[in-house]
């Protein structure tokens, strides 16, 4: 994936329909209104929107249909919808709503098979499976997958599941650090550097707060870079990280 230009990706945490940020999956506040969010990032120089339902998981209940279709009318950029995918028909839904790709995660964990199936009937590119990572002790070492919007332990290593995805036809992995997410400390270079090798290009999710991390990230191996926080609270410009990371020698898509 050398030469492919970096995306910029703001990320909207949906909670019952209004975006949501808090710090390592808690404490999460309002952050405003997805679509006028989305149209406001697309105005700024966003690549693409990602839209994660952090409580369809955990309650049993579906992605918002209404909300997906909002924020497609005011895009014309590609959209990627992840929250409460259990079966190929959910994905279509999301897909018939507007989403360009769909993002799996605690289904696909239980389930491995649904990667293949999503990747057969729609094209591993329509397919980003998303990791939730979680650091081990310092004694076991590496990151342990977590499920259920990070509430549930899995036992999986995250490059071993990276690399099975991959093999079943995934076409891309959205990296969370679940250890950095809503610090601002920056990217976990060693998680996103471990994960790289898989095959597959990998976003990098979880702790950029300044425009060096995106750069950090980028130079790590990460083939976008997505954030949620700094700009849904105008910390930082979509247009100043691609100007940072263009200085440094990246290619970054023209806003």
């Amino acid at each position: 994936m050398k030469g492919t230009a970096l995306r910029i990706i703001p990320c909207l945490d949906l909670d019952r329909g209004r975006v949501v940020k808090g710090t390592r999956f808690r404490d999460l506040v309002d952050s405003g209104d997805p679509g006028e969010l989305a149209a406001r990032y697309e105005a700024g120089g966003a690549d693409e929107i990602a839209i994660l339902d952090i409580t369809a998981t955990v309650e049993g209940c579906r992605t918002s249909l209404e909300a997906i279709r909002r924020v497609r009318a005011l895009l014309s950029i590609p959209l990627a919808v992840g929250g409460g995918i259990r079966t190929a028909e959910d994905a279509a839904r999301l897909l018939d709503a507007g989403a360009d790709r769909v993002s799996l995660n605690s289904a696909a964990l239980a389930e491995p098979g649904l990667i293949d199936r999503l990747a057969a009937r729609y094209g591993s590119q329509c397919i980003v499976l998303a990791i939730d990572a979680l650091a081990r002790s310092p004694g076991a070492g590496g990151w342990e997958v977590m499920a259920e919007a990070g509430r549930k332990a899995t036992g999986r290593e995250a490059s071993a599941w990276a690399r099975e995805a991959a093999g079943r036809g995934a076409g891309e992995i959205l990296l969370t650090s679940m250890d950095r997410d809503g610090t601002g400390e920056g990217y976990d270079l060693g998680l996103l550097r471990s994960l790289v090798p898989c095959g597959l290009p990998v976003i990098a999710s979880g702790g950029a707060r300044k425009p060096r991390h995106f750069l950090e990230a980028a130079e790590a191996g990460a083939r976008a870079l997505l954030a949620a926080g700094i700009f849904h609270r105008g910390e930082v410009a979509i247009a100043d990280i691609k100007e940072a990371l263009r200085a440094a020698g990246q290619e970054v898509r023209i806003c």
